[in-house]
Parts: C-alpha cells; sequence; structure tokens
C-alpha cells in the first residue's frame, strides 16, 4: 500500500488537471476576492445584493454540474466537457474590465459560473477514474493543493499590483482592479492549453443502463445520507466575501486582507496533500468530522472577532478547514458510488454544496445588513449562524455517516 500511495505513482491525469486548476485560480482568484470591495467600495452596493450576487452564480453552476456529470456518464467522455468549461470562464472573465454596475458583474459571474457547472464533475470523475481507491486522498490532495497554490499566487500578484498603482490601499480604485483583469487573462489562457493538450480522456462504462437518466439508484444509502447532511452544513457556510469584508469591517485594508486571503491559501496549499493522503491511511470520516468541527469554532471566532488582526488569524486557521475536508470529501463521494455513476454522483454532490449556496448568501447578508427599513443583526450574526449549523452538520455525519 505504501508504494500505492507515492506520489511518484500517480497518473498523469493528476498532474494535468492540477496544473490546469493551479492556472486557471491564478487568474481567478486575483479577481474573485476583490469583487466583494469593488462592489462594495467603487459600486456602493449593499451587502444583501452581494450575496445574491455570489449566491445565483454558485447555484446556476451547481444545477449544470448534476447535467453535466450525468451526461459526462452516459457518454463516457469527460474531457471535452473540462476544457469546454474551462474556455467559457476564460472568455468571459475578461468583461469585468467594462463593469460599471451590479448587474455587468452578476453577467460576468454568472458566465463564469456556467463554465464551472460544465467542467467541474467531469473533471472530478476524470481524476477518480485515473487512481486507485488507496490514491484518492493523496490525488484529490494534491489537486487541491495546486488549485490552492494558485490562488496564493493570484491574490500575490494582485496584492502586489494594489501596491504599486495605489498610494491610499484603504479601499479599491477602479484603474487597479481594471488593471488586474487584464493581467488574468494569460494564465486563463494557459489553463485550457495545458488541459486540451496534456490530458489523456478515460473512456467509462458510459453505456450502463443507470446512467440513462439522472437517478440515485444503486448509490449507497450512505452517499444519499451525506448528501442531505451536506445541505444542512452548506446552509450556514455563506460566501468567503463575508469573511474579507468582515476583515476589513474590523480595520484592515485592501492589502491587508489580500494578506489575510494569501495566508489562508498558505496553508490551505502546505496541508491539503498531507491530510488527503493522511485519509487514505485513517479514514475519510475523521478528517471530515475534525474539519467541521473546527470549521464551527472558526466561525465563533469570526462572530466575536474585535480586531482585525482576529480575522486574519481565524482566517489562516480557516485553510486548515479546507485542506481536511474539500479533496478528501471527494475522495469519499468516489468510495461509496460505482464507477459508471461517478459523474452523475460528483454532480449531485457539488449541486448540495452549490445550490445552498444563494439562500446561505441570502440568509448572511440580511443577518448582516437587512433590508429596506429592517437593518438586520449585525456583522457578527451570519457566522454565528453558520457555526451553529456546521456543528448541527457534524453531529449528524458522525451518528449517520459509518
Amino acid at each position: 500500500m505504501q508504494k500505492q500511495n507515492n506520489i511518484r505513482t500517480l497518473p498523469r491525469n493528476v498532474w494535468v488537471m492540477s496544473a490546469t486548476s493551479l492556472l486557471n485560480d491564478i487568474s481567478s482568484e486575483m479577481l474573485l476576492n476583490l469583487i466583494p470591495f469593488f462592489l462594495s467600495n467603487i459600486l456602493g452596493v449593499r451587502t444583501v445584493v452581494i450575496g445574491f450576487i455570489d449566491g445565483i452564480a454558485e447555484t446556476t453552476a451547481s444545477l449544470l454540474k448534476i447535467f453535466f456529470g450525468m451526461l459526462s456518464d452516459r457518454l463516457g467522455r469527460r474531457k471535452p466537457f473540462a476544457v469546454t468549461g474551462y474556455a467559457l470562464s476564460a472568455f468571459t472573465k475578461p468583461l469585468l474590465y467594462f463593469a460599471n454596475a451590479w448587474g455587468w458583474v452578476l453577467g460576468v459571474r454568472f458566465a463564469d459560473r456556467v463554465g464551472k457547472g460544465v467542467r467541474t464533475a467531469p473533471r472530478d470523475a476524470l481524476i477518480a477514474d485515473s487512481v486507485n481507491g488507496h490514491q484518492r486522498g493523496l490525488a484529490f490532495g494534491i489537486h487541491r493543493a495546486a488549485d490552492t497554490l494558485g490562488a496564493f499566487l493570484g491574490l500575490g500578484i494582485a496584492a502586489v499590483i494594489i501596491w504599486l498603482t495605489q498610494s491610499d490601499a484603504l479601499l479599491l480604485a477602479r484603474d487597479t482592479f481594471q488593471l488586474i483583469v487584464l493581467v488574468s487573462i494569460v494564465p486563463a489562457g494557459l489553463a485550457v492549453l495545458v488541459l486540451a493538450f496534456g490530458a489523456v480522456d478515460k473512456t467509462g462504462s458510459g453505456t450502463s443502463s443507470e446512467v440513462r437518466r439522472l437517478s440515485l439508484k444503486g448509490m449507497d444509502a450512505r452517499f444519499k445520507t451525506f448528501l442531505l447532511i451536506m445541505v444542512i452544513f452548506t446552509l450556514g457556510n455563506s460566501s468567503d466575501a463575508f469573511i474579507l469584508l468582515r476583515g476589513q469591517e474590523r480595520g484592515l485594508s485592501i492589502l491587508q486582507v489580500m494578506g489575510m486571503a494569501l495566508t489562508f491559501n498558505l496553508l490551505y496549499t502546505v496541508f491539503a496533500g498531507p491530510l488527503g493522503a493522511w485519509s487514505d491511511k485513517v479514514g475519510r470520516r475523521r478528517l471530515i468530522l475534525g474539519g467541521w468541527f473546527a470549521y464551527g469554532l472558526v466561525y465563533l471566532g469570526f462572530a466575536f472577532a474585535r480586531e482585525g488582526w482576529q480575522v486574519w488569524t481565524l482566517f489562516a486557521l480557516y485553510g486548515l478547514y479546507y485542506a481536511a475536508t474539500e479533496g478528501v470529501a471527494k475522495a469519499l463521494v468516489a468510495d461509496l458510488v460505482p464507477e459508471a455513476q461517478r459523474g452523475t454522483a460528483y454532480g449531485l454532490f457539488n449541486a448540495a454544496i452549490g445550490i445552498m449556496a444563494l439562500p446561505a448568501s441570502m440568509i448572511a447578508g440580511l443577518l448582516w445588513q437587512g433590508i429596506g427599513a429592517w437593518n438586520g443583526f449585525g456583522p457578527a450574526a451570519p457566522f454565528l449562524f453558520g457555526a451553529c449549523l456546521a456543528l448541527l452538520a457534524g453531529y449528524l455525519f458522525w451518528k449517520f455517516i459509518k
């Protein structure tokens, strides 16, 4: 088993998909972490609208993940969907350069998430199809580490641009944001080329009658329960944009918030691979339970934080939660479902997370700032709500997923 779990034995597809995600996230994270500040600082948009934009974008992606995951099972092909999805995102994100109202941002985020919806389930299924069961945690951990390293590099590039172009880094300037949009085009294009020419498609058992329609038939009861628990957990897991805004609200400048996000991604990158490999040895369940418990404590910390440095420290610890759970949860999905239904299963899994993004982010925005004459409960409220649901989901996972 030691030889099978050696990083040097991972197949080509894992490295190609990891390189693709690294490059794509360099492009994406240069922009996505700044969009809440672009909307708030430049366009004067309220938090409930920011939550709506993030929520509708993620929900759109999630609905498409089900369809394209199922379609990749039916056709027995993964790579064409992955390439198309990355290409669509690469071509639409540059349109943020012209954004002068929140409707523009919604449109671009919508199109970008359509691309994510097309690619995600087939990509995850391609990784799972390329490795054996003893390497799944390691493979998904390496992929998540590369993805997050891309986020770290993208944030670093954006922070350097802000430092060089703004004398006042407290608020984001439009010219700076537009320059970052232009720079982001290069790694996005490279990501598509690496995937198109580097990955080798895996032709699966797509002729199975079980993949002719969307169905949970033949899937482990634990997988179905896991989906329900993920819905509960994700209802309290609002967009990370609220954490970034919390940092600014507690006194951090734009550059300091970028530093906070860099610290998060650094820890995520360093620990995702080792924790994924560890899950191959000690089991996925322990890692997910520990990660959700840590998430609940960190969100309680966000609620009661009084200084910007406290939000920064908590966001760094938040990276450990992601490292312990995101790749490991995807490996667990592959453990629980038949190979011929993996595309569908990943579509359903990602949908269970993403469909709840809209209500989760809308609830967070309403709890924070309210709407109309209702002023909400303040910045701490969405984090208290998220902590409670995380601890509830953790208990249900411990009770029912053995």
